[in-house]
């Protein structure tokens, strides 16, 4: 059996106990670069046990809706932030923690220009283009030891439009 996961629009406020959307929004901190250049300063709570902050390249198949959630995965010691190197809109998919397991998932689409950075534990899905060519600037926790935890659902979910 399984539940049908309808996305819904990624906005700062339903995102929150997940994480930080990374976006141009607000006001703008200072201009820099003779002016030429706003600067929206520090849009993400990066925390890390243990370890220090490093930039990778991920780069993904792209996926076709409706989409199968069978598992999610989190990272106990650190955040983890997407960074879209294009222009097109990704799948976001959190859930709660439930006493150690993740609870009733939610399924968000980015707006172009939008990144997001889980906290760190925070339940999520696999990175979830939809158009080529799913290039992401990561930046998380580089450091000893495992960081890495997955769930795998009984009952599969079904992402829709």
């Amino acid at each position: 059996m399984t539940s049908t996961l309808k996305l819904r629009p990624l906005t700062a406020e339903a995102f929150a106990p997940f994480g930080d959307v990374i976006e141009v929004s607000g006001a703008v901190d200072k201009y820099i670069n003779q002016g030429k250049c706003a600067r929206y300063h520090d849009r993400a709570q990066l925390d890390f046990h243990e370890g220090r902050a490093g930039i990778s390249i991920f780069q993904s198949q792209a996926f076709d809706l409706p989409i199968k959630l069978e598992m999610v995965e989190r990272h106990p010691d650190g955040s983890q932030a997407f960074l879209p190197l294009s222009d097109k809109p990704f799948v976001v998919v959190v859930a709660p923690d439930n006493a150690g397991v993740p609870g009733e998932p939610v399924a968000f689409i980015t707006a172009p220009g939008q990144g997001v950075n889980y906290h760190r534990n925070t339940w999520h899905g696999v990175l979830t283009p939809l158009h080529p060519p799913g290039l992401f600037a990561v930046v998380d926790r580089i450091g000893n030891g495992p960081n890495l935890e997955e769930y795998w659902f009984q009952n599969a979910y079904t992402i829709t439009e």
